[in-house]
């Protein structure tokens, strides 16, 4: 597994272990609980290993345009300044819909790992440094930016579900 996605997979494992019902339900007036996070985060991955398991499925080179002046400064406040501004609405389709804390948590290693074969295979097709699909927001990245992105997206989540685990633990 590539290092960015290797190290979210151990924060993942880190942050839900010994993570109790009460746990993962837990969450602050009208914001996501823990197990919701989760299943956004597996939702975000199986979404983008389906994009690149499309695009590679086309035969041709990724479908991909030139960055808007917004995405691209998107792009360099997330993925080359680290930085996921707060409030931020999800696109619906990696929205959650009800799963369980462990099943969110299934889904999200599940997903993980697919998408990081996907991510290696288009990289390995097209090249590290072609954008091999568009994000919904940051426009086109290419197998690096989206190791990045996810990464910097989970890690900010993470955090978020660390602080509902110490507020009420």
């Amino acid at each position: 597994m590539d290092a960015w996605l290797d190290r979210l997979r151990k924060e993942i494992e880190e942050t839900t272990r010994g993570l109790r019902d009460s746990d993962w339900n837990r969450a602050p007036k009208e914001q996501w609980s823990s197990a919701q996070i989760l299943e956004h985060m597996g939702r975000s991955y199986g979404a983008t290993a389906k994009k690149l398991e499309l695009s590679m499925g086309v035969g041709g080179p990724p479908q991909v345009r030139a960055a808007k002046i917004p995405e691209f400064l998107k792009k360099l406040l997330v993925v080359n300044l680290g930085v996921l501004p707060e409030g931020a609405k999800s696109p619906d389709a990696v929205a959650p819909q009800g799963d369980s804390g462990p099943v969110a948590l299934a889904r999200a290693l599940r997903g993980l790992g697919r998408m990081d074969v996907a991510i290696t295979s288009a990289a390995e097709r097209w090249g590290s440094k072609t954008p091999v699909a568009m994000h919904p927001i940051l426009g086109p990245l290419n197998s690096g930016e989206w190791r990045k992105f996810h990464y910097i997206h989970g890690h900010h989540h993470l955090l978020q579900m660390r602080k509902r685990s110490k507020a009420e633990g």
